[in-house]
This record gives C-alpha cells, sequence and structure tokens, in this order.
C-alpha cells in the first residue's frame, strides 16, 4: 500500500501511522515501521536495540531529530539523521542536516542541506583538541596541551 520495502519479506510493515492531519509537538519513541504522512515537532527515536524503520512520506514533515536503524525520507525534514543501518532519500526528500549512515541509497531530485558522514569515519578521525607531537617544537612548549 505506501510502496516501500522493509526488512520483513519485502513488504511494508506499519505498525504506527501519523496521519496527514496530525501534528505532534512533542519527542516519540517507537518500534517497528513507522510512516508518518503528518506533522512531528520533536525527536523521533527508535527503542534500542528494536527493529525499526521510520518512512516519511512526500507530505510529512518532522522538525527534529531521527535515530532508527532504517530511515526512509520522501519529504520535509529539519535536524540531523542517524540510521544504524540504511538511509534511503527518495526523489522528494528535503533534508536540512547532517545524515549520518551505514548504507545510503539517494534518488535523482533529493535534496540535501548538509553532510553525509559514514558511522565509520567518526571513529577514524582524531579528536579536534589532540595533534600529532611536533618533532621542531621549542624546548619547554607542550604540544598537544
Amino acid at each position: 500500500m505506501f510502496g516501500n520495502k522493509s526488512s520483513r519479506g519485502g513488504q511494508t510493515v506499519v505498525d504506527t501511522l501519523i496521519g496527514a492531519q496530525v501534528v505532534i509537538r512533542g519527542d516519540l519513541l517507537f518500534s517497528g515501521g513507522l510512516y508518518v504522512e503528518g506533522r512531528i515537532i520533536g525527536k523521533v527515536v527508535a527503542e534500542d536495540g528494536a527493529a525499526a524503520t521510520v518512512t516519511l512520506s512526500e507530505r510529512g514533515c518532522i522538525e527534529g531529530e531521527v535515530r532508527a536503524p532504517v530511515v526512509v525520507i520522501n519529504g520535509q525534514l529539519n535536524g540531523d539523521v542517524h540510521a544504524g543501518e540504511r538511509v534511503e532519500l527518495a526523489a522528494n526528500a528535503r533534508v536540512q542536516g547532517n545524515v549520518h549512515y551505514q548504507v545510503v541509497e539517494m534518488s535523482a531530485g533529493a535534496q540535501l542541506t548538509g553532510r553525509l558522514i559514514h558511522a565509520g569515519t567518526v571513529a577514524a578521525l582524531p579528536s579536534p583538541g589532540l595533534r600529532a607531537v611536533d618533532e621542531e617544537a621549542p624546548e619547554g612548549l607542550a604540544v598537544g596541551a
């Protein structure tokens, strides 16, 4: 009915539907399949360890951070996305924020105002406060302190 794939046998599984006329102000904690046609103003977070998918429809809007294993966006999202497994940016996706991902699929027409950040790159970057010891540092000067 909704046209998107999920991890359960290729069928879309919707446990929770936020209808087109619904506006939620506040954080939302969920598990399973969440399909958003309305508007959420607040964080959308999947329960820890739960199999969960957030699908934002073409008419849907989320103003806040999204954290889930699978995130499918085809509407307006203003906030950072943290997907533990996969992010799909469909043709009508409009994202203003950074997208943290393991795997990303981006269709022609999707718009992202922010950065794509692979989950593995964060651990590989040095801490901003630390730098390598410079051999030419003057005596008595502690480099990196």
